[in-house]
């Protein structure tokens, strides 16, 4: 997981500096920031520093003005905000009013729709995998592989367009925009669109595995023992069909965190994802590089997750 965070933290890096513009510059019609504002910033800052080092000084730490060693992201220390004066990357992304739980925060929100999303994705699409399966070759199993092969190929913003046309504009059931994310039925569009290419994703997947094995030998074998059919199933049949869809759902999780930004942006969710793309439009480097590793160690961790999972769900597989 260390050198994959930092490959990350060095390409997001370079591809932020390379991009035109930076976080000093204005919309051309407005009065632009002089020369002596820029250079007193960038001094403030430490952009006026060899690109290197202002990368290690990120990454790793680097002494101040006045002497002092500041540990830098591997200490947990993600830089301040170019845009929010006076605010850490941290703040902007953790802090909740006082008083208030953890889950009101940026990450708190999105967290929550992501494993809302992925508990919609998993209630809807294991059970539809598994009926799609058991009923080869019907009109059920064609029904499930049509909406399967649309979750997959239609990009989620664009069924998020037409969920809002259907149960916003034309029912009138939801607000497009809702004033407050403290009622559940808000959250529901928005989790349905942001996890309806993992459910679909999902199907497809169990459906694959429970026909490969439906032809088992041990499964032959507990059906001619005479167990019920509903006993096939869940205990011999399932357990061992949901090892390559669990391989998919610790990643389908990061990534539904991590990719919500579009969603989030669409329905104006404050979550993190909604200020990463606002810090790329203002050029905010820490919050971007901040954003970036964060999304980053969640992938890592649930890839790391899966791995360890698989000693408890496949008896065959042990970490010893």
């Amino acid at each position: 997981m260390i050198p994959v965070l930092f490959i990350i933290a060095l390409v997001t890096f370079a591809l932020m500096r390379a991009a035109p513009g930076g976080p000093w510059d204005r919309d051309p019609s407005r009065r632009q920031l002089d020369a002596a504002t820029q250079a007193q910033l960038n001094e403030e800052f430490g952009l006026d520093k060899p690109t290197w080092r202002q990368f290690t000084a990120y990454t790793v730490g680097d002494v101040n003005s006045e002497g002092e060693f500041i540990c830098g992201a591997v200490c947990g220390n993600l830089g301040p905000s170019y845009r929010q004066r006076g605010r850490t990357v941290q703040e902007i992304l953790f802090d909740v009013p006082e008083g208030k739980p953890f889950w009101l925060s940026r990450f708190g929100y999105s967290i929550r729709l992501g494993l809302l999303s992925l508990f919609i994705a998993i209630a809807i699409g294991i059970p539809a995998g598994i009926l799609a399966a058991l009923k080869q070759n019907t009109w059920i199993d064609y029904t499930s592989a049509f909406i399967a092969n649309v979750g997959v190929s239609v990009p989620n913003f664009v069924i998020g367009i037409y969920l809002i046309m259907i149960f916003a504009v034309t029912l009138g059931w939801v607000s497009v925009v809702p004033r407050s994310w403290d009622n559940i039925s808000a959250w529901i569009i928005p989790a349905l669109v942001l996890g309806f290419g993992t459910m679909a994703l999902t199907a497809r997947l169990t459906r694959s595995a429970v026909i490969d094995v439906m032809n088992q030998d041990y499964i032959r074998t507990a059906r001619s023992k005479g167990l019920q059919e509903r006993t096939v199933i869940y205990t011999h049949m399932l357990k061992n069909a949901l090892i390559p869809v669990i391989t998919v759902l610790g990643p389908a999780l990061a990534g539904l965190v991590t990719g919500s930004f579009i969603i989030e942006t669409m329905f104006a969710f404050p979550g993190i994802g909604r200020e990463y793309v606002q810090a790329i439009s203002n050029r905010d480097y820490s919050m971007i590089l901040g954003t970036t590793l964060i999304y980053g160690v969640l992938i890592a961790l649930a890839n790391l997750s899966v791995d360890v999972l698989y000693s408890f769900v496949d008896p065959r597989i042990r970490l010893d």
